[in-house]
């Protein structure tokens, strides 16, 4: 059995314009203070990263890598989450989305979804060069749009959406492929691939491909009241990524699921910070060391309550006291009476 590394943090909603939040040096000096060892990087945001030259340079991501050291930090994965956003998107979002592209390529979808691409094949080189085995991402959507059947859908419309998807996928899969990583998609609302069925109908699409692979994240799982402890007994094969985010659900007589466009803070589904919501994360963690789980324990924090800073210092704790430190002997080893096939014939009285 393997244990499971961290407490990681995702760096996303913690980069910002002001120190020590605006390089990454700083960053991992303040992640490092709180306990944190890995850090996962968000692949888009330059004040933290230069994508192209990780991709094509060695060198600079040693160098990153040797100065995370010096902190105690290592690289856990990178993250492509708004470029794999960008590599299928209904028009029907293109205003909302464009946001996530280079300011010269908004409004203009083809070059926006060429660039994605290109993004996620840097992103596997850069991978390749940290010595990483797995990396963060989402699927996009061509057919979010059409989760709930009303009106009704024409027969092998979302055939077609899954078709297209693994279309886009599997240059980018073999591509990772090549630089012996996993590609890890958080399943995730809003995403083509949100639960197990559409994880399994993408892989269908991709022909099982052995790098199309899942970013598990209980939160999501909470939000749609999938059962998030049984996914793993169906889907540990495939997990090599965790994100570490708490949830609730509390269901009401005026909202449920869908959440009445309400603001987060007034949903009946909520994400939390860890220890505030309802998952049993000592399952959770059972469950990854029973299997074997090969990768990391990442905090991605996001509460509509609680001040970002105390949700990542006691994130820091959190995972590290839920982390197994797995048993290198069988309990009961101490009655252990010794055995061979002459002994053991001999114990069934066949001998």
């Amino acid at each position: 059995m393997k244990t499971l590394k961290g407490p990681g943090i995702f760096l996303a909603q913690y980069a910002g314009n002001a120190p020590p939040f605006n390089t990454l040096p700083d960053i991992a000096r303040w992640a490092a203070s709180l306990g944190f060892v890995g850090v996962q990087i968000p692949s888009n945001d330059q004040r933290l990263f230069d994508l192209a030259q990780a991709a094509t340079s060695k060198t600079y991501c040693d160098d990153m890598a040797g100065m995370l050291a010096e902190h105690g930090l290592a690289v856990t994965e990178l993250s492509t989450h708004l470029q794999g956003q960008l590599v299928a998107s209904h028009p029907a979002y293109d205003h909302l989305f464009d946001g996530f592209a280079p300011p010269a390529l908004r409004g203009n979808v083809q070059a926006r979804q060429t660039w994605a691409v290109e993004q996620l094949k840097l992103a596997a080189k850069a991978s390749r060069h940290f010595g990483l085995s797995a990396h963060a991402t989402f699927s996009g959507a061509l057919a979010w749009h059409l989760f709930y059947p009303w009106p009704q859908r024409p027969a092998g419309l979302i055939d077609e959406a899954f078709a297209e998807l693994g279309r886009r996928w599997r240059p980018i899969l073999d591509a990772f492929d090549d630089a012996g990583v996993d590609v890890c998609y958080e399943l995730h609302p809003g995403e083509d691939l949100h639960d197990g069925v559409t994880f399994e109908r993408f892989l269908d699409a991709v022909g099982h491909h052995p790098r199309a692979n899942i970013l598990y994240d209980p939160s999501h799982m909470v939000l749609q009241q999938l059962d998030y402890l049984a996914f793993i007994d169906i889907y540990h094969e495939r997990i090599r990524a965790f994100h570490v985010k708490d949830a609730e659900f509390r269901p009401n007589g005026r909202a449920g699921v869908y959440g009445g466009y309400q603001n987060w803070i007034d949903r009946p589904g909520r994400f939390r910070s860890l220890g505030d919501g309802q998952i049993d994360f000592r399952a959770v963690f059972s469950k990854l060391a029973q299997y074997d789980y090969p990768g990391w324990a990442v905090l991605e924090w996001e509460c509509c309550l609680k001040d970002p800073q105390q949700g990542a210092k006691e994130g820091a704790a959190f995972i590290r006291d839920h982390i197994i430190k797995v048993t290198g002997r069988a309990f009961d080893d101490f009655a252990a009476t010794g055995a061979d096939r002459t002994f053991n014939r001999h114990v069934l009285g066949l001998e």
